[in-house]
């Protein structure tokens, strides 16, 4: 198999020091077969970023995969046989390997693959030119399709032609837009011919279930900084397609507050700013994050004290409401106020029922849902005692 290898990785590359991984790949090559490391944790090592998972591709047929792991001792699991994946645990740590696959037929949502013996192939059938990028275990990198530029360059460029790779799998337009939020240089600019095929292919984001959906937005909306892939997605019409009504005016002011606050990153309360029409139902959110999402559209608009609104809210949707109430006033945060949230989160109304002898059922509950109102409008400054003699 031709390798054009164009440089090495650093030695200290968390997948060429972790010996579970090694072991793994010395069992495949030792038995005569090609083992790479492949994708996100070979891209993320080139851009010296941190990487969740290492994934290995292969030219070993799967059934030639599971027989040299059982040799080697390690736990053989067929997640994915159909496709060419095999989970292999080694010592307790579980990696997913594939073998080089090459398109036979898609249809926007799926693919049909006959297994590959050339790295090539394998790299033509992925989305972007920075996840084409594969490794051996000392470190090598092989380039089948020149995407090394690209990612030392931090540039989001599709395979080949944009609007076929999109057609093959329309979740590309999303994923398009989350890898610029968390991996493009900015001063790298959009690629002309990437948007083109976006803009030509808006429909075929109709095929996609929600939960694809809502998954890409929620991993999009956690990067630190998503506010220019959000307004260029408004711009080519890919936001108003999956979340009609949905904006991206208020997403940088609140972005913006989050870092001036210290707020931690929540895409739910980044999702609030963009607004919309029956969010939860199209991004199938779970339904803690639809009561989170109702909670900040509904407690933004509020008059309540930073105290009160972090408990009538709870911590997350606390802040996320404070913040987008600022984001649409147009003002800063006071020092203090998300500490002022979470503490009001923390405290307790100060009155139970029994403290208020001679009441019971229906009177009991409203007189308690008064005082409590009382309570919350003074910001939580009123005493118990205070709120009995009221």
């Amino acid at each position: 198999m031709d390798r054009p290898i164009v440089t090495h990785l650093n030695a200290s590359t968390p997948f060429l020091t972790d010996r579970r991984a090694q072991a793994l790949c010395s069992a495949i090559d030792a038995a005569g077969h090609v083992a790479l490391f492949v994708g996100g944790c070979v891209r993320n090592a080139i851009m010296d970023a941190p990487a969740s998972d290492i994934d290995i591709s292969t030219d070993a047929l799967p059934q030639d995969v599971i027989r040299i792991c059982k040799a080697a001792g390690f736990r053989v699991v067929p997640t994915g046989i159909d496709h060419g994946t095999v989970t292999i645990v080694v010592d307790g740590a579980p990696f997913e390997v594939t073998t080089f696959r090459r398109d036979v037929a898609t249809d926007g949502r799926r693919a049909v693959v006959a297994f590959s013996k050339d790295v090539a192939e394998d790299a033509r059938r992925r989305d972007f030119t920075m996840n084409a990028l594969y490794a051996d275990r000392t470190g090598l990198i092989i380039d089948p399709l020149g995407g090394l530029p690209d990612a030392r360059a931090r540039r989001v460029r599709f395979i080949e032609d944009a609007g076929q790779r999109i057609r093959e799998d329309y979740l590309r337009t999303l994923r398009f837009f989350r890898f610029h939020a968390w991996y493009a240089n900015p001063d790298e600019g959009w690629d002309v011919d990437a948007l083109d095929g976006i803009a030509a292919n808006l429909d075929g984001l109709n095929s996609l279930s929600a939960e694809r959906v809502g998954a890409e937005m929620l991993k999009l909306l956690a990067a630190p900084e998503p506010t220019a892939a959000v307004c260029v997605m408004e711009q080519t019409g890919v936001l108003g397609h999956i979340l009609p009504c949905a904006t991206s005016t208020l997403v940088g002011p609140l972005v913006h507050l989050e870092g001036l606050s210290g707020a931690t990153i929540d895409p739910v309360n980044r999702l609030a700013a963009m607004g919309g029409d029956d969010v939860a139902a199209r991004l199938r959110l779970s339904r803690k994050m639809q009561r989170q999402l109702d909670s900040t559209l509904e407690n933004s608009t509020s008059m309540l004290g930073v105290h009160a609104l972090g408990h009538a809210a709870g911590a997350e949707a606390g802040i996320g409401a404070l913040l987008l109430r600022s984001a649409m006033a147009n003002r800063v945060l006071e020092p203090g106020d998300v500490d002022a949230v979470l503490q009001g989160a923390g405290t307790e109304f100060p009155v139970k029922s029994q403290d208020i002898p001679g009441l019971s059922g229906a009177a009991l509950g409203a007189r308690l849902k008064a005082l409590k109102q009382l309570w919350l409008a003074s910001d939580l400054t009123l005493t118990k005692k205070a709120l009995l003699t009221a």
